[in-house]
């Protein structure tokens, strides 16, 4: 265990610091956010019917007990009691933001908005969450960046879906939160902006300009609704004065003519639905009065090459944030980085959303022989330069062709069969299903465990449990690696949007049935877990002797009444270094009284 100890002279001089966060109550290993459970008798309300949400407790929760599912192995041979010995690489991974234009009239709202209690409707199509989208990124952001005060990120990733669907002010939206630009969260005719918390233009943080980022295709960036690819009809959809008229894509197909989708009014505070119905409501006099809306020519569809070239609009690093000129010419959203120069670690960048797009709707994912050809190819240059490696997609391994569906030229069976070829693979993260999940890949030749690996599903920034998730990578003293990994709850500020949409999320959970189906359950569905990772011999010679020093920083930040120390793990203090050390809890911030003098600290991990 390696202590940090911290002298604090005057507890005025941090005054010009500015205020981090909450330290330890960033990370779920301190609390989690738990539903409180509701009676079985609690009437069933609409998803659209959000004042009723706290009327019945839908929307309410509480702080539980920190999660931690402890060290874990790929196989029981491989536990040791080693102990870390340095730390290899720090990042972490949003994903599933879903980043959505309310008023738009090229949406689906008509399949859930009206799902009842237990019914489990589809929430992708309709959910109240859609109406604070950005302010949750800009929170997750904040969150992040506090954390890196306290322990470095060396990267950052997103995993996909940051677009709803495949529109172009989405992605706008998405990149400029990261960026830090001010944020106009509404379209067309900018309806309650300037009296509607959800519509009203703000400052977004920007991520730590420290921090590189990188981002992965997901199905709803180049799908519309992320099921189907974009028809001509849906394509003048996007910046249509009318909105869509379709009807079940399952039912009817995509060429059926039959209901109004529906549209969000940004007038009103709980962004009602209109617009909406059977096309035989809105016949009157035997004339067809179709629901209209201000049109906007920035709502208009984005394709694999025109998703991929609006990251080389960005004031963050790197441009392009891991694209390169070639995939917007190729079409090819596939790359490789390697995130820090004096460290043998690899990332592979993998489009795995249905590269063949004559698909069914319930198609998952996919990878074509040239996709497949190339992800071998960068394991085999990644395994031949001895580099530890990554693999970063959307879709998770079990649901690349899932189904008969997918018309995916590489199966499941293939794909495993494929990576459990490459000893050096540590870890495939992964996002789309929105739920927190740890699967361990272990080789099928016990004389060889170093061909095990990883598999980390990343839970959605839009539905419940809304957090995203850190890495931290070890070098343990026996030369296995640890792969530290743990959920995030955005931060908010009480009464904030991104606040309010918290209640949204926990009550859309229960009406939709997701994860759970019992209103008086109150899990958290957090996984935080510690995933070992035995190394073949050569590479553990390789890594030997990597790795920065343990332990965490201790971020003091300054207020009108005196210091806030921020802090990760355990923090301890004395008035006087010489005498006994007090724990203090891992509540945070711990506030030291501008009249307390010099006091020490120290940080564990």
């Amino acid at each position: 265990m390696k202590l940090k100890i911290i002298q604090i002279i005057s507890l005025s001089l941090p005054l010009f610091l500015p205020v981090c966060g909450s330290g330890a109550e960033l990370g779920t290993r301190q609390r989690t956010i738990t539903p409180v459970a509701l009676p079985t008798n609690t009437p069933a309300i609409l998803a659209s019917n959000i004042p009723n949400y706290a009327v019945y407790g839908y929307s309410s929760w509480q702080w539980g007990p920190g999660e931690d599912e402890g060290r874990q192995f790929l196989t029981p041979a491989e536990s040791t009691g080693a102990t870390h010995a340095g730390r290899l690489l720090n990042f972490f991974a949003i994903t599933d933001i879903h980043v959505t234009d309310k008023e738009s009239p090229s949406q689906s709202l008509i399949t859930s908005y009206e799902s009842e209690t237990g019914e489990h409707g589809n929430s992708s199509c309709y959910s109240p969450v859609i109406l604070y989208t950005t302010h949750v990124l800009d929170a997750a952001v904040r969150t992040a960046n506090a954390l890196h005060r306290l322990t470095p990120f060396d990267f950052a990733i997103s995993l996909g879906d940051d677009c709803n669907s495949a529109q172009h002010n989405e992605l706008r939206w998405f990149i400029d939160v990261m960026d830090g630009k001010r944020i106009t969260p509404s379209s067309g005719a900018h309806l309650g902006a300037t009296n509607i918390d959800y519509q009203m233009p703000y400052q977004a943080a920007g991520l730590d300009p420290s921090i590189p980022w990188y981002q992965v295709l997901g199905n709803h960036d180049h799908f519309w609704g992320g099921a189907w690819p974009v028809t001509d009809y849906l394509r003048q959809s996007y910046t249509n004065n009318v909105v869509l008229l379709m009807g079940d894509l399952l039912a009817d197909g995509v060429d059926s003519r039959i209901e109004y989708m529906g549209v969000i009014d940004g007038s009103t505070p709980y962004g009602n639905v209109i617009g909406v119905g059977p096309v035989t409501n809105f016949i009157v006099g035997g004339v067809t009065n179709a629901p209209m809306v201000v049109p906007d020519p920035d709502r208009y569809s984005l394709t694999r090459s025109n998703w991929t070239r609006e990251f080389f609009s960005t004031t963050s690093k790197p441009v392009g944030h891991g694209f390169n000129l070639g995939n917007i010419t190729n079409d090819f959203a596939c790359y490789s980085f390697e995130p820090k120069t004096n460290m043998p670690i690899k990332v592979i960048v993998l489009d795995d959303t249905m590269t063949d797009e004559a698909f069914y709707i319930r198609g998952q994912g996919g990878l074509d022989t040239n996709h497949f050809a190339w992800l071998t190819n960068e394991l085999q240059l990644g395994q031949d330069a001895g580099r530890l490696m990554i693999i970063a997609a959307h879709i998770p391994i079990e649901l690349v062709a899932y189904g008969a569906s997918t018309n995916s030229a590489i199966t499941e069976p293939q794909l495993l069969a494929a990576l459990h070829a490459y000893p050096n693979l540590m870890l495939w993260i992964a996002g789309h299903v929105h739920m927190n999940r740890v699967i361990p890949q272990p080789s099928s030749d016990p004389a060889h465990p170093e061909n095990g690996f990883w598999e980390v599903w990343t839970p959605s920034l839009r539905d419940f449990p809304r957090e995203f998730r850190t890495f931290e990578i070890f070098r343990n003293t026996d030369n296995t690696v640890s792969i530290l990994t743990t959920d995030i709850d955005p931060e908010v500020i009480p009464g904030s949007p991104a606040d309010i949409s918290r209640g949204y999320v926990v009550a859309a959970s229960r009406i939709f049935g997701n994860p759970s189906t019992s209103l008086a359950d109150t899990n958290s569905y957090v996984l935080n877990a510690e995933l070992v990772k035995t190394l073949s011999p050569a590479m553990q010679t390789v890594i030997a002797g990597y790795g920065e020093p343990l332990g965490h920083h201790v971020a003091i930040d300054g207020n009108e009444t005196g210091a806030v120390i921020n802090f990760l793990g355990e923090l301890q203090s004395a008035d006087n270094i010489l005498g006994p050390w007090n724990d203090v809890t891992n509540a945070s911030p711990y506030t030291a009284p501008a009249s307390s003098g010099a006091k020490f600290y120290r940080a564990a991990e």
